[in-house]
């Protein structure tokens, strides 16, 4: 008899045919991993629809709702909501910022749908501030105050927990800002709202779209022109496992890496490192890439979207934030065919 090292090796037979390469798939995806998200935009007579995006709008409060129906009809019922108020501001130490707006989005939703959704608020300050940076500048607006920031940030997720969301993401990149929020939602009786961070958010060139629809966009005019001095660089991947580190101690209870294809090696590293559940972004540049690749019949939109899912399940994500995933219910029942 043959030995097992003589016989050649033949990896194929477990490529045979759909049937076993279904039953030997390592990696799955399946509808109930996808986050969507939502932009709600005061002051609007109509939806918009975001430039580079398929699909993706920012929505009225009463499009929102919709919208949502929509999604839940389909098979997501899981959100990340950004509001975008109508007059934005320069807050200090001692003008806070106002996110009624936001607020009563949530406890629309919250009184629409019930417990039917799971509903993320991001927590930020971009699209609220007139310079469009994260957060309060100091007096010589070169340079965000990482503390005033971090209470106003605890404030806002203070006030879309009272309002219903059940997740709170805050997406500035502060030091401290999880342990300042899991302590004021723990304070104010919240101890069952979820905190998630985006601990490893990058200064990418991937945020095109959403700077749109969100209204974001830092404004060059002031002296800090751009977020490198407060989002990673992305030459620093041991900064991401030491913020994933702290995050972890302050209280977070999911972890996040953004962008996703150009950090599934961070990904891949901190999931393996943080047995916490990880989140991955699929940001807006990413998406409009796919989009743009499949309105050119360059890729096909279905493969290219499950290609990249697949990628970051790989990598340690347990789920995918996308723009896409209000398409994930059919993508994965077209996925046999695609075989």
């Amino acid at each position: 008899m043959a030995s097992l090292t003589s016989r050649p090796i033949r990896l194929r037979r477990n490529r045979d045919n759909r049937h076993i390469r279904e039953l030997t798939r390592a990696v799955r995806l399946h509808r109930e991993q996808f986050i969507q998200p939502l932009f709600v935009v005061e002051g609007l007579a109509e939806r918009e629809a975001v430039p580079g995006l398929r699909d993706v709008y920012r929505d009225t409060p009463s499009s929102l709702l919709r919208q949502i129906e929509w999604d839940l009809e389909r098979g997501i019922s899981k959100f990340l909501l950004f509001g975008v108020p109508r007059h934005k501001m320069e807050p200090t130490r001692d003008l806070g910022v106002s996110h009624a707006f936001t607020s009563a989005r949530i406890a629309d939703i919250r009184s629409r749908f019930g417990d039917a959704v799971w509903l993320a608020a991001d927590v930020c300050l971009c699209s609220y501030t007139t310079h469009g940076h994260c957060g309060i500048l100091t007096d010589g607006r070169d340079h965000l105050d990482n503390d005033v920031t971090v209470a106003a940030l605890a404030q806002a997720a203070l006030q879309f927990a009272h309002a219903g969301a059940d997740c709170v993401a805050p997406s500035d990149m502060q030091d401290g800002r999880v342990g300042a929020i899991r302590a004021g939602l723990d304070g104010a009786g919240f101890e069952r709202r979820a905190i998630m961070s985006y601990t490893a958010k990058f200064h990418s060139a991937f945020y095109g779209p959403f700077r749109l629809a969100a209204d974001s966009a830092p404004d060059r005019a002031y002296p800090l022109k751009d977020r490198a001095t407060y989002q990673i660089d992305p030459g620093r991947p041991d900064d991401a496992l030491l913020a994933a580190q702290r995050d972890a101690a302050e209280g977070a209870d999911i972890l996040m890496v953004k962008p996703g294809l150009p950090y599934l090696d961070v990904l891949a590293r901190l999931s393996a490192a943080i047995p916490l559940p990880w989140a991955v972004y699929q940001t807006s540049g990413e998406q409009a890439g796919i989009d743009v690749l499949a309105a050119q019949n360059l890729a096909d939109p279905v493969r290219a979207q499950l290609e990249t899912w697949t990628a970051f399940v790989r990598a340690g994500a347990q789920m995918i934030i996308s723009y896409a995933a209000r398409r994930a219910p059919l993508y994965l029942d077209q996925q046999v065919g695609q075989q």
